[in-house]
């Protein structure tokens, strides 16, 4: 794969889950953008497969958002005490940075993330 389709997925991932964001809790923080565009790029390699089934992918998407947002949680809210969020008052929460509600969220974000990243690896090569 070329660097611009990495690229062009991040690039789209930084500002759609930037914009997500903004649309639901009304604000963001430029670590969600990074963290947008980085999953995005996962996860345009992982449905560059064509062998890659929906389900599979999300729930492979899902585990990785996870482990994601756990890492980028424990060092903006823990380490740095930028309070970006807090999922404590969630049930089964993981030191308030992830909990099932939101891996359940991130599973189903991943179906248009699969049918997107098919998408946009057909343009690139063609």
């Amino acid at each position: 794969m070329k660097f611009s389709q990495y690229l062009f997925n991040f690039l789209m991932g930084y500002f759609v889950y930037g914009f997500i964001e903004i649309m639901c809790r009304s604000y963001t923080h430029w670590t969600m953008c990074l963290t947008g565009g980085l999953v995005m790029t996962i996860l345009y390699i992982i449905n560059s497969n064509k062998t890659m089934t929906l389900i599979k992918s999300c729930a492979i998407g899902a585990a990785i958002i996870t482990s994601i947002e756990f890492l980028v949680g424990v060092f903006d809210n823990i380490i740095m005490d930028w309070h970006v969020w807090d999922y404590s008052d969630r049930p089964f929460n993981v030191m308030g940075q992830i909990c099932p509600l939101y891996s359940t969220l991130w599973f189903l974000l991943c179906i248009p993330a699969f049918f997107l990243s098919r998408i946009i690896y057909k343009r690139f090569n063609q």
